[in-house]
């Protein structure tokens, strides 16, 4: 397993965007805009990460921007952690047999949610090319929220 982000909402995103290039220092490596979806993510990288990051997709902030208005509570802006695997399919498994609630199954065969026993959101993404679907994963429902 590999960490590869972590996900904040921002509200105002010139004034977000400024405090992480220019109070903190780090540069935006990558933006993509979601004219359908009506939202941007911005991943930010620190100094020593830049090249890295570029390359390796890895270590990274993810500004998450809602282009329509939401309020945001403590809770809410921040998203997730996110960890890339070999394996989505094994991981999952593995952690059911744990005991480990899936809350969003990889359905897709590239990316699933669980949540931490403090609620915090954690998404497991496939390295490389997503699996081929199957069963039982293509016909799990979502439980909860992540």
């Amino acid at each position: 397993m590999r960490y590869l982000h972590t996900m904040v909402r921002v509200k105002h995103l010139d004034a977000s965007l400024a405090f992480y290039e220019q109070a903190l220092g780090l540069t935006t490596v990558r933006r993509s805009d979601y004219e359908s979806g009506r939202f941007s993510l911005i991943y930010l990288a620190a100094a020593e990460d830049v090249e890295n990051a570029k390359s390796t997709q890895a270590p990274l902030l993810e500004l998450t921007y809602n282009w329509d208005t939401e309020e945001y509570g403590e809770g809410r802006n921040f998203g997730h952690l996110a960890f890339e695997v070999e394996d989505i399919y094994a991981t999952c498994q593995k952690l059911m047999d744990q005991g480990i609630t899936i809350n969003r199954p990889p359905r897709d065969g590239h990316m699933a949610f669980v949540r931490s026993p403090d609620n915090i959101s954690i998404e497991f993404l496939q390295r490389g090319e997503r699996l081929k679907t199957r069963e039982p994963w293509t016909s799990m429902e979502n439980t909860g929220h992540w």
